[in-house]
């Protein structure tokens, strides 16, 4: 298996480097893993692509490359220029350093790097450890996905949905919660969850120089949501595993729109 691996926390985080341990084991002896990260840590670009600015690319070792752009952008380079010879049999982004359930998900690079896999195709999954009280005295904080990462995805390549027709394709969002690896309780395959009055907003704060500046500034995390969520499985220390497609539509809207407007 070929495997092409990214993230958002840069080329040179610590999460990335165990995601590089789970595709190992994942790819086999005989299988590859390739590296295309960012240069610089691009945490909350989502989905953005420089689209108006080109990026430089560097390789640092043998199948690992550094590029001066989006998650996206790294796919994008993986796909057409650093892996052209054949394709990836699956991509993974992350792990990311903190959790990409409910709302986070909207804003994460590392989805945005399985996203873009996905619109172009590929299998993909992105990959996320929730950091809390009970990850903070470990002396690895990514326990729980260095342990269990493999066998989720072993799980997902073999009893997942991997459609791959004309419509927006499926990729995976998981995340592991924020405990030790002995204390996960399993998995749990549910949705994305909202965090009610937990919203992104802006600190200010002033420069030495007189100059004022804002700090975007997140929300409380361990915010119960309701059952069958990502975030509220993670609090229940079991890992969540959530199907995704890049299609914005409501769906279960359109009839009640389409009949009010007539």
């Amino acid at each position: 298996m070929r495997i092409l691996i990214t993230n958002d926390d840069g080329i040179n985080a610590p999460g990335l480097k165990v995601l590089h341990e789970i595709a190992t084991e994942l790819a086999g002896p005989q299988g590859e893993v390739w590296t295309v990260a960012p240069a610089f840590e691009q945490s909350g670009v989502g989905h953005c692509i420089s689209y108006t600015r080109p990026m430089m690319i560097s390789e640092l070792a043998p199948r690992a490359f550094a590029a001066e752009g989006s998650p996206a952008d790294c796919v994008l380079a993986g796909l057409y220029d650093v892996m052209t010879d054949a394709r990836p049999d699956l991509v993974l982004s992350g792990v990311n350093r903190g959790n990409n359930a409910g709302q986070n998900a909207l804003y994460s690079g590392t989805i945005g790097g399985a996203m873009e896999a996905a619109l172009q195709g590929i299998p993909a999954v992105a990959l996320s450890q929730f950091l809390g009280p009970k990850t903070h005295g470990l002396d690895d904080p990514f326990e729980g996905a260095r342990v269990h990462g493999t066998n989720v995805l072993r799980a997902l390549l073999e009893k997942g949905l991997w459609d791959n027709d004309d419509d927006y394709q499926l990729f995976y969002n998981i995340n592991f919660p924020p405990c030790s690896a002995a204390d996960v309780k399993g998995s749990k395959v549910v949705t994305q969850g909202w965090r009610p009055g937990t919203y992104f907003g802006v600190e200010p704060h002033h420069a030495p120089n007189g100059r004022r500046f804002l700090w975007i500034k997140g929300g409380a995390q361990a915010v119960p949501t309701g059952p069958g969520t990502d975030v509220q499985a993670n609090l229940d220390d079991f890992i969540a595993i959530t199907p995704m497609r890049a299609d914005l539509t409501a769906h279960d809207r359109l009839a009640e729109l389409e009949a009010r407007l007539g």
